[in-house]
C-alpha cells in the first residue's frame, strides 16, 4: 500500500498482516480522496478505527492541517508512528491509542472539532452508530463537515439524529456513506 498523492506520494505505507484489519483498497481510497480533494487543504481530519493510518496519512499527504488517529490495537498504533514518521507528517498528526468511545469522549471534553471524520469501524461489531451518536453529541464536527463511514454492502447504516446521509458511493462488497449535520432550527 502507498501514498497515492500529494506531499508524501508514492512512499510505501506498513500494514498489519492477517485478517485482523481490513485495509481500505487502493481503488476506493483514489476515488474516496478524489470526491473529498477540494476539502481537504488546511481541514482537521479525524480516522477513527485507523489501522495503518493510510486514511488520516493520505489526507496529511494532500494537505490537510492536522490529523487525529484513533486505534485501540498497540500492533496497528505502532505501525501509524512508523508510518507517520516514514512519510515524516508526524508533526502534523496526534495518535490516540484507545477504544474510539473513549477517544471520542475525550476529544469533546477537550472541546476539539474536525473538518472531516472517516470511519471505517469492524463490519459486524455494529459500532458505526454508537459512534455517529457520539460524534453528534460531543459537537466533534463542524458546521459544513463530514463524516464518512465505509460499511459492508450488507449491513445498513442505521439513522442518527442529527445527520443525514448526503450520498453513498456503493462498490461490490463495501459502500461509503458521506453523512452531514442536520440544519437546526434557531
Amino acid at each position: 500500500m502507498r501514498v497515492i498523492a500529494g506531499s508524501a506520494k508514492g512512499h510505501k505505507l506498513e500494514t498489519i498482516e492477517g485478517l485482523d484489519t481490513r485495509p481500505t483498497t487502493d481503488r476506493i481510497k483514489e476515488t474516496l480522496f478524489n470526491i473529498i480533494a477540494f476539502d481537504l487543504p488546511e481541514c482537521a481530519f479525524l480516522d477513527l478505527f485507523s489501522g495503518s493510518g493510510a486514511i488520516g496519512i493520505e489526507a496529511l499527504s494532500r494537505g490537510a492541517e492536522r490529523a487525529v488517529f484513533v486505534e485501540q490495537s498497540p500492533l496497528c498504533g505502532g505501525v501509524i508512528s512508523r508510518n507517520l514518521e516514514h512519510t515524516r507528517l508526524a508533526e502534523r498528526a496526534r495518535l490516540l491509542q484507545s477504544d474510539v468511545m473513549a477517544a471520542l469522549d475525550k476529544l469533546a471534553a477537550e472541546g476539539d472539532s474536525f473538518d472531516m471524520i472517516f470511519m471505517d469501524p469492524p463490519y459486524a461489531a455494529g459500532l458505526a452508530g454508537p459512534a455517529l451518536e457520539k460524534i453528534v453529541a460531543g459537537g466533534l464536527l463542524k458546521k459544513g463537515g463530514c463524516v464518512i463511514v465505509e460499511r459492508s454492502a450488507k449491513i445498513p447504516l442505521e439513522e442518527i439524529r442529527g445527520l443525514y446521509v448526503e450520498k453513498e458511493k456503493k462498490y461490490k462488497t463495501t459502500v461509503m456513506a458521506f453523512l452531514r449535520l442536520e440544519e437546526q432550527e434557531t
